[in-house]
């Protein structure tokens, strides 16, 4: 079995980074893919973006990755700018949106916000419609050889973890409403919504329906390694787990990791860096939960 460690929305906090691949490590996983958002709200975006590079298999674009390759006005962003440099900006700028890989028969796409853009932004709170606008084939997504949409999608940017699934609207046997494949408190209408509290994990074999359709689509989030918003102050990342044979029709399993990490040396960093808003940076990632000010 294939597994894979799946990262995303570091911002520039290393101590958390560096706690999540030791975690990875320990677990014998050696392949890591990141969803962007390297840099941004810490101090050490560019340690951050050298050691991304050096350990993950593939990388694509977040939001503050492309946003901070632009014209910068405001303080933090051009502190953010300068602490980068010329060579990583580069780099940033010419990140992948997406990928693509299968796992156990099923094609998973993986990419920061939305298969939009990297500006858009899906809510957890977001319409049926708008989730099944995430398995469509876009022009930033592209088409595959075969056409086929893919039956898992993963994103990051939101820094709020869950998943849960959603009925095919191809299956000719009737819609079944959304329903979550992990735990979670139930909610308005049929659906159920897992939060990543803790560490979860849930395992799906074969499900076809009648007419040989898939009978079910899996949305994910991943979370936030360095800024979590879900008011669990330790880093997240997830991993996901299958048959490497593409071929092979197997059990896939996806799982949402917690690891705690040094906090205060994080906020120590950011100090001792003299970064603008730290006070903010400092509030988000002791509490768990986003700040728009002081």
């Amino acid at each position: 079995m294939e597994k894979i460690a799946i990262i995303s929305d570091i911002h520039g906090n290393l101590p958390a980074l560096e706690a999540v691949l030791h975690d990875i490590a320990r677990r014998g996983i050696t392949r890591i893919f990141c969803l962007g958002d390297l840099v941004g709200k810490g101090p050490s975006s560019a340690e951050v973006v050298d050691l991304i590079e050096q350990t993950c298999e593939a990388v694509v674009q977040g939001n503050w990755d492309l946003g901070i390759t632009m014209l910068q006005e405001l303080p933090a962003g051009i502190w953010q700018q300068q602490s980068l440099g010329d060579e990583r900006l580069a780099y940033l700028k010419q990140l992948p949106f997406s990928i693509d890989v299968m796992l156990s028969g099923k094609h998973i796409r993986l990419f920061h916000a939305s298969a939009q853009s990297v500006f858009h932004r899906l809510k957890r709170e977001a319409s049926k419609k708008e989730r099944l606008a995430m398995f469509e084939h876009t022009d930033m997504t592209g088409i595959p050889s075969d056409g086929t949409e893919p039956d898992i999608v993963g994103y990051g940017d939101i820094h709020i973890p869950y998943m849960l699934t959603l009925s095919n609207p191809s299956e000719k046997s009737g819609s079944v409403g959304v329903r979550s494949v992990c735990e979670g408190a139930q909610s308005a209408g049929d659906e159920k919504r897992s939060a990543g509290l803790g560490k979860q994990s849930t395992s799906t074999g074969e499900q076809q329906a009648s007419d040989g359709e898939r009978s079910g689509l899996i949305l994910f989030n991943v979370g936030s390694v360095g800024v979590p918003y879900d008011g669990i102050p330790q880093a997240c990342y997830c991993v996901i787990e299958g048959e490497a044979d593409p071929a092979v029709q197997a059990g896939f399993a996806l799982q949402f990791v917690r690891v705690p990490y040094d906090i205060k040396r994080a906020v120590q960093m950011a100090y001792e860096a003299q970064m603008p808003d730290t006070r903010r940076y400092e509030l988000e990632i002791t509490t768990g939960l986003v700040h728009l000010s002081d």
